[in-house]
């Protein structure tokens, strides 16, 4: 079952289910937290709390996506209690593509950078039996609701940025339920966007290489996801394809089992408050600027996958500085 949210022909903010050509929509909710609340309450599976809550009312999901009337699958109310965070090194194709970045970092040739070494420790400490502990990732924060961008808009290039990239990935959505447990509510397909120039120069500027904006959707699979996920991802500009690659996720093509980083991010007691969403997109394989892409303004990103339905599709615009050296005041 794939869960969006949309703005309807008459202007108002609903949940539905996609069905082909069309979105089903729900009674009673116009927010998938009020949906995973509902199911909470009444101690059903997301999916059968959705299915109890279908009317007759449809919206055409074409034209609600041309229309960039999509919404992210889930965010919350109030922007600050929704945490977007991730973890990187996870994938079974990720290391080549970020070590080449790290390559001055090397020193003697049989010497391995930190990524890999990072890398390496998935490997093997990644994938614990269950119930156990597994090694930690790498992990960073993207920054809160507010970052979050619906599928058919813009994801602003700053000025001081060096490059805005596409980072393909499968994101985890959650709520924190009022016993201060996660919710794992379903998947969505996710666009990190990165400065990828700025990591390159030192490892650690990885938390500056963060963008702050991101993308989701703009479907959510409820449930489980496929363990083997086939996608492509592509890069238009003036309306023609000028990058496309396949890439691979899923956790049959990660070396962290998704419960260990799961149990990694939620370990933290400040990041199970009850009513917060949180966001957390599980790290890439595939990247357009190590087949040498320098992305432009109006580039427009395309990321897919069958089993999330509709493409995330966002153009990159660059924006003006808004604040300059010297902003801090004394009070």
């Amino acid at each position: 079952m794939n869960i969006v949210q949309i703005i309807d022909s008459k202007n108002k903010r609903r949940v539905g289910l996609v069905d082909g050509d069309k979105v089903i929509l729900l009674k009673r909710v116009s927010h998938t937290t009020e949906l995973a609340t509902f199911a909470l309450n009444e101690r059903l599976k997301l999916s059968n709390a959705a299915k109890s809550l279908i009317t007759s009312s449809t919206e055409n999901y074409a034209a609600a996506l041309k229309e960039n009337r999509l919404l992210p699958p889930v965010d919350h109310e109030d922007p600050a209690h929704c945490m977007i965070a991730g973890t990187g090194l996870t994938h079974l194709g990720s290391a080549s593509a970020r070590d080449a970045m790290h390559v001055k970092l090397e020193g003697k040739a049989t010497e391995l950078t930190d990524s890999l070494k990072m890398f390496k420790m998935g490997l093997e400490g990644g994938r614990p039996a269950k119930g156990e502990t597994g090694v930690q990732p790498e992990w960073f924060y993207k920054g809160d609701g507010s970052w979050l961008v619906p599928p058919g808009a813009v994801l602003p290039k700053p000025a001081f940025a060096l490059d805005g990239g596409e980072e393909p990935e499968l994101t985890g959505l959650y709520m924190i339920d009022a016993k201060g447990r996660p919710m794992r509510l379903g998947f969505a397909l996710g666009n990190e966007y990165s400065d990828h120039i700025t990591e390159r120069q030192n490892y650690l500027y990885l938390a500056h290489s963060k963008l702050r904006h991101c993308a989701i959707g703009p479907e959510m699979i409820a449930g489980i996801p496929p363990n083997h996920i086939e996608g492509t991802s592509r890069i238009k500009r003036g309306g023609k394809v000028i990058w496309e690659k396949p890439f691979l996720t899923g956790e049959a093509n990660m070396s962290h089992t998704i419960a260990n980083l799961e149990y990694h991010h939620f370990k933290y007691e400040g990041f199970r408050r009850p009513g917060d969403v949180h966001i957390h997109f599980f790290g890439t394989g595939t990247l357009s600027i190590a087949d040498g892409i320098v992305t432009e303004d109006g580039d427009e990103f395309e990321i897919s996958a069958p089993a999330f339905g509709a493409a995330l599709r966002n153009r990159l615009k660059a924006v003006k500085q808004n604040y300059k050296p010297g902003g801090v005041k004394p009070l």
